[in-house]
């Protein structure tokens, strides 16, 4: 009998890990509307083929002795389960399918950590962001389309910028305070995450502007959260919004993972009072462009020190678990997640036909306790609200939602 591969735990999987809860489960939601409907069959072998093409994704932990030094991936050959199910329809199906997605984590124990439920025509990605992250998990996906459709899902080229040569954030303000924490709103009373999914317009962008829309989205979020603080009463305080950065290839070849870097975007309190949009958006388009140009480890490079062999990984769990715990006060303010326009058709054929709404949610644990999550399928933007409900309740999600659609309008009115 073959040994099965085993592979150490990188950086963002050990952190994960190590700060696992079950009042929050680590999911990351993905969800495709498609206008025709699946074939039950069709799509159990095209996914489980896509499986097998991509197979950095059939793992599991591998089980060890409290004094290991690593957490372990093991390969596998097949999945441990079925992974693809299939929810009868219904007038609330899609919604408790959403709800699933949130509160119910595939475990680490069973190859792989993902599960794809299927509502009529619409497809549930939940993955465990311990293993695996979104845009690694939406290229399996699209491998799966192709297998299933017989059309080619290949990624569209990604828009041709220059290379940013390394340059430090000019007039950035200072990362030495604490930085503001979203109000709390009208929480529930059971924990978990509630979530929100909306389509909105595309931010209109002029022609030559010097910044992208995700520049535009950044400042959106950051105006919508000040503007929420202070219906709420909160001392003003600088805002940090966390930014992912992936820069993997989109083919075939893209490594599968948890393959982003985050970096942190700041915004002093006097910049988002009364501004001046256009400077806004100059000056935020400097920012992300210079932090996206500094070579920095995923987590930063105390996670890397954090993450080395040189204890037992109990011992270091419960070491990352009281330094998270300490260095709660300078959690950034959000994280917002801008997928971007969706690189491949996601095209499943003449029948199921092609997306027409692809949605996205990160985790939303406290101490940010809300994450805002963007992608664009067929021009229109897909915007997901994800809370922690000891924070925010329903009613707040759909205020923050209208927020962010007016500084939506602003920012087009201005720029």
């Amino acid at each position: 009998m073959t040994t099965p591969v085993r592979i150490p735990f990188p950086v963002v999987d050990e952190v994960s890990r190590h700060c696992l809860q079950e009042e929050e489960p680590e999911t990351v939601h993905i969800e495709v509307h498609l206008p025709g409907p699946l074939d039950r069959s069709r799509l159990r072998k095209a996914f489980l083929e896509a499986l097998h093409r991509h197979p950095r994704i059939l793992m599991r932990e591998a089980p060890g002795p409290w004094y290991r030094r690593r957490y372990e991936w093991e390969l596998t050959r097949e999945p441990d389960v079925e992974v693809v199910t299939f929810a009868p329809p219904g007038p609330r199906a899609v919604r408790e399918a959403r709800a699933r997605a949130l509160a119910q984590a595939p475990p680490l124990s069973q190859s792989p950590p993902v599960r794809l439920e299927v509502v009529d025509s619409v497809l549930f990605l939940t993955i465990n962001h311990t293993a695996l992250d979104g845009p690694a998990c939406l290229r399996v996906l699209a491998t799966a389309a192709e297998l299933y459709g017989g059309r080619d899902n290949s990624p569209a080229a990604p828009p041709v910028r220059p290379a940013e040569p390394h340059r430090e954030p000019p007039d950035t303000p200072t990362n030495w305070a604490p930085p503001a924490r979203v109000a709390r709103g009208t929480p529930e009373p059971s924990p978990g995450n509630g979530m929100l999914v909306t389509e909105l317009p595309l931010p209109h962008r002029p022609k030559g502007s010097p910044y992208t829309v995700n520049d535009q989205l950044m400042v959106i979020t950051a105006l919508t959260l000040a503007h929420w603080n202070r219906e709420h009463g909160a001392r003003p305080r600088p805002l940090r919004i966390t930014m992912p950065v992936d820069d993997r290839p989109r083919d075939l070849s893209m490594p599968i993972g948890n393959g982003t870097r985050l970096v942190e975007v700041p915004f002093a309190p006097r910049e988002l009072r009364d501004p001046h949009l256009p400077d806004l958006l100059r000056r935020t388009a400097e920012r992300t462009r210079a932090l996206k140009s500094l070579p920095r480890p995923q987590l930063g490079h105390g996670a890397t020190l954090l993450t080395a062999p040189w204890a037992p990984v109990a011992a270091r769990a419960a070491l990352t678990r009281t330094l998270r715990r300490a260095a709660a006060p300078w959690t950034s303010t959000t994280l917002l997640s801008n997928i971007g326009r969706i690189p491949y058709p996601l095209d499943f054929g003449e029948e199921a036909g092609r997306a027409h709404a692809v949605w996205f949610s990160a985790p939303a644990r406290m101490p940010r306790g809300l994450t805002v999550t963007t992608a664009s399928t067929a021009g229109r933007l897909h915007l997901a609200l994800r809370w922690s409900r000891t924070l925010l309740g329903p009613g707040d999600g759909a205020h923050l939602r209208d927020l962010f659609e007016h500084y939506l309008h602003t920012t087009e009115a201005t720029s």
